[in-house]
Formats: structure tokens, sequence, C-alpha cells
């Protein structure tokens, strides 16, 4: 049975992570990738990381009062911090049920590596995927081999039963087309459990690096790939697209986010993207999308005649993760 794009009917896996469940932690903004379209690659020189005291307050925090599953370390690349196993064996001491990590995979491929962060108590790996063959990966990413060296790491870890891999591919003009195919390649992973397609966004208000593609010339492949993953039994997350052009599919699109301790100075440069930007803004009932950006407008225009309200009250004024008030420091001093 197929779909009306020719694509296999599946039936839609449950998503698996709850947003609520997880806090999130920047504790490392260096990275040995020069990925063409890093959202923060400038301001990776001045962000400043997390510090030990605020790791510490976070497991305080939880070990107290269980308020979240999870945690999630992340920032640039996790892994070229040494005391990364330290930080999850204490993570795990103080009553977080899972771990996971934000990498571009390239150290898994290193097994003993691998082996040794899984015993420290990662049990969560949100890997990055860029494209579906090593020629265009590596030219995204800069680095020659590192796609290779990232699948063979996502391979190490289809060796424990208990560990869940997800995968991210960044949509943009030289990854969009190879949707389709990025989940065809990885349907050997057996501890693959999902799938996130991240429409880029660039940080400013212009597409400087010319990598924003029209949503138009995304959708065909975008729908493709979340059938095919959906196919496989994995559950899809899809970011910054607009919700009425996915149709049926809308069920793929969260843009939740889990609770995010991040340096402060990071927002202003943030909300330079302008979200939430739609000619039926004031009364699309849509709950769950974040519209068009200020460097989509200025290189693609408004849509206005594709773009559909869908019914419903519209929602109050938001911003990308919510509001900043819940993605703000829960321990910083209050006025």
């Amino acid at each position: 049975m197929t779909d009306d794009h020719g694509t296999v009917a599946a039936v839609r896996p449950p998503k698996r992570f709850a947003a609520r469940d997880y806090v999130e932690l920047t504790v490392h903004f260096k990275c040995n990738l020069k990925c063409v379209h890093c959202m923060i690659e400038g301001t990776m020189d001045w962000l400043k990381p997390e510090s030990a005291d605020d790791f510490g307050r976070i497991l305080a925090a939880n070990r107290q009062s269980r308020q979240w599953k999870g945690l999630i370390l992340t920032g640039s690349e996790v892994t070229l911090r040494r005391d990364l196993p330290d930080m999850a064996r204490k993570a795990r001491d103080n009553g977080f049920e899972h771990v996971r990590i934000q990498t571009h995979g390239m150290r898994l491929a290193n097994e003993r590596y691998c082996r040794e962060l899984v015993e420290s108590g990662i049990d969560e790996f949100f890997v990055s995927i860029t494209a579906a063959d090593a020629t265009t990966h590596d030219a995204i990413t800069a680095v020659p081999g590192s796609f290779e060296k990232a699948v063979r790491g996502l391979e190490h870890l289809d060796a424990y039963e208990h560990v869940a891999t997800i995968t991210n591919t960044v949509i943009t003009r030289l990854s969009y087309p190879q949707l389709p195919a990025v989940v065809e390649r990885l349907r050997h992973l057996r501890r693959l459990v999902q799938m996130d397609f991240w429409n880029y966004w660039p940080m400013k208000e212009t597409d400087d690096k010319d990598l924003i593609v029209s949503h138009l010339d995304v959708l065909p492949f975008l729908r493709d790939a979340v059938h095919r993953a959906w196919g496989f039994g994995r559950a899809v997350e899809v970011k910054n697209f607009p919700e009425c052009l996915l149709g049926d599919d809308a069920d793929a699109l969260e843009n939740d986010q889990p609770k995010l301790i991040i340096d402060p100075e990071f927002w202003p440069e943030f909300m330079r993207n302008g979200f939430h930007q739609c000619v039926h803004r004031s009364y699309c009932g849509a709950r769950r999308c974040l519209g068009l950006n200020t460097a989509y407008v200025k290189k693609f225009g408004w849509l206005a005649d594709v773009l559909v309200p869908l019914p419903g009250e519209a929602p109050p004024a938001a911003t990308m993760l919510g509001t900043q008030a819940r993605n703000a420091d829960p321990f910083a001093a209050k006025p």
C-alpha cells in the first residue's frame, strides 16, 4: 500500500522522548569539525560553558526533586571533554535515569572509547549525520573520514541492548535531496530509535551562505524520508518547517525542546532569527509551528499563496523554545 507521495504507507511509531523529561546543559564550546551549516560557529569563541558548580547545582536539584528523567550534555563537541565519563557517572549517581550526549560521532569509532562511555552511564546518543554518503557528508563537515567514523560509531553502539541512538540531519541546499537516502543508508542500525530532521536557520537575518532551501523544494524529499523512517519503525521529529505544508504528516513536527541551560548571551543572537513570521499568524490555529524566519522571508518571500491557516484559536506569541522563562537557568538569581 502506498500513500499519495508514492512511498510505502507506514504505522507511525509513538514519540519516544518527551522534552519535559530532560534538561540540557551546555558544557563545551569547542569542535574539531567545521560544518558549513554550524548554527553557533560565530558564538563558539565567546560563549561560556556551564561551570562545575553549575553542573553540581543541576545534580543536587535533581537528586532532591527528581524533576527530570534525563540529562543531555551538549555544546559543540562534548566528546572532546576528558571528564565526560565522570560527568555521566555523577549524573546517574544523582538520580538521572538517562544521560544523553549530542555528538558528531567521530570518537565513537574507537570501540574502546565507545564502551567506556556506555559503561559510564551514557545510554542515549544523538549523532549528527549530515548526508547519505561520505563525499557529501565530509564536504559539509570539512573533515575527510568523518562520515565513515560516525557510521562506525553508530554500529559500535548496536552492540548494547539498553542503548538508544538518535540521528539528526540538518536540511540545507547541500543535503536536502539526500534525505530519503540517509534513512536508507542507516536502515541496518538496530538501536536507532528516532531520526530528526532540522531545517537550517542561520542565526542572523540573512542567508549569507546560501544554505536555506525553499520549503516547496524540500517538501517531497522530507515527506519521503519521514515515511521511510516510519516504515522502519523509527520515530521522527521535524524541526522548523511550516506545519500546514506537512499535511497528513504534521504529526512529525515537534519544535518542543528540553529546558536549556546556556550562557544567557546566546539568546540575543538566537532571537535574530525572527521566528513565527507568517501572513496568517494572527488567526492560524497551529500550535507547533515556527512559521517563517527573517532570512527565509528575505530569500523566498512570504509564500502567502501556499501557506494555509489551520483551524482553531491562534496561540499566544512564543519563542522557538517555548518562552524564555521556561528555558532560562532555573537556578539563576531572581530579581
